[in-house]
C-alpha cells in the first residue's frame, strides 16, 4: 500500500474513532472522553491530509 494511501485510510479511521469518543463523552458527561474525541478527530483530519500532500508531492 502506498505511503499516501495507508496515511488517508489510518486517518479516516482515527476521524471515526474520534467521532465515536467524542459522541459517547458528551451522551455520559465525561468530558475527558469527549475532548480525547476532538483531539483524535483532529488528529485524523492532519493525517489525511498528510496523505493528500503526499500525492501531489508523488512520495
Amino acid at each position: 500500500m502506498k505511503s499516501s494511501t495507508q496515511d488517508k485510510a489510518e486517518g479516516k479511521w482515527h476521524k471515526v474513532k474520534g467521532k465515536i469518543k467524542q459522541v459517547a463523552g458528551k451522551a455520559v458527561g465525561n468530558r475527558d472522553l469527549e475532548a480525547e474525541g476532538k483531539a483524535e478527530n483532529v488528529d485524523g483530519k492532519v493525517q489525511e491530509k498528510i496523505g493528500e500532500v503526499k500525492d501531489v508531492v508523488g512520495k
